[in-house]
């Protein structure tokens, strides 16, 4: 069973998280996710047998509270986009835009605020070492940079594991300055389209 969370405890006033998934899932996914500290605050879900996404994350005791969902627009997801919504007042946060053909050598999300306006991007490291990773599939792990303008706001950097897939993230924003939902969301769904290609 996962540790409980006090309920007054907020998951997401943290700048250093790390997420791991599941072993033996064998429907869906589900990933933890832990604070600098080594506690486990949050859970997420991706639902299986879904056509489109469909990942939750959980907070408070048992995990059992759903906070924040993320939904894909449409089935295919080659440059689909993805809504980010507050569980709690069913408010949109914000949305992921993959960036499709540009994605087939280096992987680049458009990050959107609740009127899909672009705020962000969240991109692979360099070209060179995503070329490389294409030709090596998953024995190089994915490093991720959330920019603002030319500013690195968060780094999202898979930790090499040949069972599953680990993702350490950090933000270097005040929570004020830099929504943690949003990064996290962002982690999830990582985890879930860019793990699951690379075999993670």
């Amino acid at each position: 069973m996962p540790p409980l969370v006090p309920s007054e405890i907020d998951p997401f006033a943290g700048s250093h998280y790390y997420l791991k998934r599941q072993l033996l899932k064998m429907i869906g996914a589900t990933f933890d996710i832990y604070d600098s500290g080594g506690q486990q605050v949050l859970q997420a879900q991706k639902k299986g047998f879904k056509l489109k996404e469909d990942i939750r994350i959980f907070g408070g005791p048992g995990f059992q509270t759903e906070l924040v969902g993320i939904f894909a627009r449409q089935i295919i997801d080659f440059s689909a986009a993805y809504d980010v919504m507050d569980a709690r007042t069913g408010q949109k946060i914000g949305a992921f835009q993959r960036k499709g053909w540009a994605s087939l050598a280096r992987d680049e999300w458009t990050v959107m605020n609740a009127m899909d306006q672009p705020v962000a991007v969240l991109i692979e490291d360099q070209l060179w070492m995503a070329l490389v990773r294409r030709l090596l599939t998953n024995l190089i792990p994915q490093n991720y940079d959330m920019l603002v303008g030319e500013t690195r706001v968060a780094d999202l950097k898979q930790n090499f594991n040949p069972f599953t897939y680990h993702l350490a993230i950090d933000c270097f924003q005040p929570p004020d300055q830099l929504d943690r939902r949003m990064v996290l969301a962002g982690a999830c769904l990582l985890a879930s389209i860019e793990g699951r290609q690379s075999g993670g």
